[in-house]
């Protein structure tokens, strides 16, 4: 695809998933902010060397990120383990809307300007293939710091293109189910009733909630269809297939994860909301019994202090009429990438050589600041991931999700995700309504396909 197509595409998509891998709200620019914990961190001895250069005292590289609560302060304390064994070199972080950097990375990399660039980008998973495949040549090769193998499967499978490591895969997006272990068992059902379930059961146990309670078992955005975005990946499937072709009409995953959402919409057992902070309300408030999404939403959770101890995470359901669906899922989540040709690409590679790509104690000490749930798989033996979580009841929720993460099926998220699923959201609401299923697909998979044409 020609890079002008491509990168009105990447501008133009809307962003779903409510804010998965942080709040995407902030339009503020922020240099270099400083990192809301202050404990002490070391550089990990473990950190690669080999094929990476020295970096020069005196340089200076930019990173640019978004949500000043997650990845900056991650970024920050990288920063801190970096420096300690490299004071001269010059970290700035900046903090910028993530609808920015991708407006800004279109426009200036379409045109090969490189001025006011960052030396390292923060970069959706959902959105990274687009530009390997676009801009290719302006992305650092980082096969000598990365390995495939250190990481869960399913990250390195969108960070590679012809078998190139080109990013560092950072946090982890594994779905969960997060419930009210209280008002599940008012309706007579237990946290074993809870563990890996199928969304039939799920339904089942939310309208005995509604009938007991009074309460929905959970949200639903008409504008915001992640919950069968992470049916799809459940079943190792997506909106197009391997090779990146639009597939709606005969997706059969896709059926049955938009049926699942149908039946739960009949079922009478979700508040219709709009926008991230009605659904966050909506558990915060205790209105909803649960929250299907991504490990991310776990700080959200427990802002309703009041609510400790009544909460409990299962794994994410699976579709019971698909053989291929697992307990495991994703959504959300990033990498980080090095843009080559800003001037100080030897630095930046050295930089996440030896910090996000190896260092257990930066992702130990994120698990305490951030909540991060880490993609690094050496990081599930850190101490912090074995500790109980007052809150969900003491359960060592770390180490739940390093699990869940290594079962997330890898699938290819093509060029075009969001492009596609605002087309698709269209049809689900129209089937939610009546619409034949194999009409509609059909109908909309020739709008896909127009919308990505090359």
């Amino acid at each position: 695809m020609k890079k002008k197509v491509l990168a009105a595409l990447l501008a133009a998509t809307m962003v779903f998933g409510l804010a998965a891998c942080g709040n995407n709200s902030s339009n503020e620019t922020t240099a270099d902010t400083t990192a809301a914990a202050s404990a002490e961190t070391s550089a990990d001895t473990s950190a690669p060397t080999d094929e990476t250069t020295a970096a020069a005292d005196g340089e200076t590289i930019t990173i640019w990120a978004w949500d000043e609560s997650f990845n900056i302060v991650a970024a920050n304390r990288a920063k801190e383990i970096y420096q300690a064994e490299n004071p001269g070199v010059n970290v700035e972080v900046v903090t910028m809307a993530q609808d920015d950097i991708v407006t800004k990375l279109n426009t200036s990399l379409s045109s090969g300007s490189y001025d006011g660039l960052p030396d390292i980008v923060l970069i959706e998973d959902y959105r990274i293939q687009g530009y390997l495949t676009s801009y290719g040549d302006e992305f650092a090769d980082l096969s000598s710091i990365v390995s495939a193998d250190d990481f869960a499967s399913y990250k390195t499978g969108v960070t590679q293109k012809d078998g190139v490591m080109y990013g560092v895969p950072f946090d982890s997006g594994v779905a969960a189910t997060f419930y009210r272990t209280d008002l599940i068992e008012e309706a007579g059902y237990t946290q074993a009733d809870m563990e890996d379930m199928t969304w039939e059961k799920y339904i089942e146990i939310g309208k005995a909630v509604k009938e007991k309670t009074g309460k929905n078992m959970l949200t639903l955005d008409p504008s915001d269809i992640g919950q069968i975005r992470m049916m799809l990946q459940s079943a190792g499937a997506w909106y197009t297939d391997a090779d990146g072709n639009v597939t709606l009409a005969d997706n059969q995953a896709l059926k049955d994860a938009i049926t699942i959402y149908k039946s739960m919409v009949e079922a009478d057992i979700a508040t219709q909301i709009s926008g991230w902070d009605p659904f966050v309300g909506a558990f915060n408030n205790g209105d909803v019994a649960s929250v299907i999404t991504g490990c991310w939403i776990a700080s959200s959770v427990k802002n309703a202090e009041d609510q400790s101890g009544n909460w409990a995470v299962a794994a994410f359901p699976k579709m019971e009429a698909n053989s291929s669906s697992v307990n495991a899922s994703s959504i959300g989540g990033a990498g980080w990438y090095v843009l080559k040709n800003v001037g100080h690409e030897a630095t930046a590679v050295d930089f996440l050589g030896k910090t996000f790509a190896s260092s257990t104690d930066l992702m130990n000490q994120l698990a305490a600041d951030i909540n991060l749930v880490s993609t690094l798989t050496a990081a599930e033996s850190v101490e912090n991931y074995s500790v109980g979580d007052e809150f969900f009841g003491g359960q060592e929720v770390f180490n739940d999700f390093a699990a869940w993460t290594q079962e997330v099926p890898t699938v290819n998220y093509s060029l075009h995700t969001y492009a596609i699923e605002s087309i698709v959201a269209e049809a689900v609401q129209a089937i939610v309504d009546g619409a034949d299923m194999d009409e509609t697909l059909a109908d909309y998979q020739a709008q896909a396909e127009a919308a990505v044409a090359q």
